[in-house]
């Protein structure tokens, strides 16, 4: 006969067994730098990678807000809860460096997005911003040929990404007539970058070009515009690949936009990250940047490329 108590005993093993085997899945977390659609794309890419790693906890982390405080202290709760990997989108490098190095004490620590190559991060994987940043002034010139003052608007002045795509895009346009006047940066403060194009279209009426750096620049601009009545009369170059910014470019609002691959930043790094754990560190290159390739997006390839987009979203 069975012994009741007995079988609840073995019951209780069973179970606490199993919760410690659950607990004991190694975690890999991906840390962005604000929230915003953009990283819904990252989001998909990780979610596609657990599928694959099924003896992996895998994590998608927002911070707060938008700061490298809260990022730091969100960096400092993960490691505090186990996690064994982190990969993140830097909203200050520059001033991030000790935390960084912190972290990188503890765990594996990886870069997107945003790099900080000063810290001792093991690798970054992302676009190489410069490149992008190219790949717009070569939209530029080709929209302006006869030249054009430019104003850009971006998220985090200090952050590599924008200082790249910044310096990209200006190495493009050199020689051509085309002058990037000024960078008005807003901290991810959604309020304030659109308020940025309207102080500019009341207060800069030479200005016949706006670049928008980061993802939601480029709808707030395309917004300002329209209220102002002067879509169409002012060129603008976009990054990445926010609806509005995408519908702009199908109507041919936007001279064009310049995208990324965040599906395969969140898919390959968390690929990365658990090669890493299991001793292979043969996807990490001598200098420790893996590049995701940039594309030029207009009127010609825009619908196929949405297409593209729905389906990793949807898949």
């Amino acid at each position: 006969m069975f012994n009741l108590k007995s079988i609840l005993i073995t019951a209780s093993v069973v179970a606490a067994a199993s919760t410690a085997v659950a607990q004991e899945k190694p975690a890999l977390a991906f840390v962005v730098n604000a929230a915003s659609d953009f990283w819904k794309l990252s989001e998909a890419g990780v979610k596609a990678a657990q599928a694959e790693l099924p003896g992996y906890d895998l994590q998608f982390r927002y911070p707060a807000q938008g700061t490298a405080a809260l990022q730091n202290a969100l960096m400092d709760d993960l490691v505090a809860a186990g996690t064994d990997a982190i990969m993140i989108s830097s909203a200050d490098p520059k001033n991030s460096i000790d935390a960084f190095n912190r972290i990188a004490a503890q765990v594996p620590l990886f870069t997107t997005d945003s790099d900080a190559p000063d810290s001792n991060r093991i690798a970054y994987l992302g676009s190489s911003n410069t490149a992008a940043g190219v790949q717009a002034g070569e939209i530029a010139v080709e929209a302006m040929p006869d030249g054009g003052k430019c104003m850009g608007f971006v998220g985090f002045l200090g952050a590599d990404n924008a200082v790249e795509r910044i310096a990209g895009f200006r190495q493009a346009v050199e020689g051509s007539g085309i002058e990037l006047v000024d960078v008005r940066g807003d901290d991810v403060d959604f309020a304030r970058a659109r308020s940025n194009v309207d102080d500019v279209l009341a207060a800069n009426p030479d200005i016949t070009c706006m670049v928008g750096f980061y993802s939601y620049n480029p709808p707030k601009i395309y917004e300002a515009l329209q209220a102002a009545g002067k879509l169409g009369e002012i060129t603008v170059i976009a990054f990445d690949e926010d609806p509005i910014t995408l519908g702009a470019v199908r109507e041919g609002s936007f001279a064009g936009t310049v995208v990324q691959d965040p599906y395969q930043w969140g898919y390959q790094g968390m690929k990365l990250m658990a090669a890493y754990l299991e001793g292979d560190k043969s996807g990490i290159p001598d200098d420790g940047l893996i590049i995701v390739p940039t594309k030029k997006i207009n009127k010609d390839n825009v619908d196929a490329f949405e297409a593209e987009l729905k389906a990793r979203i949807g898949g």
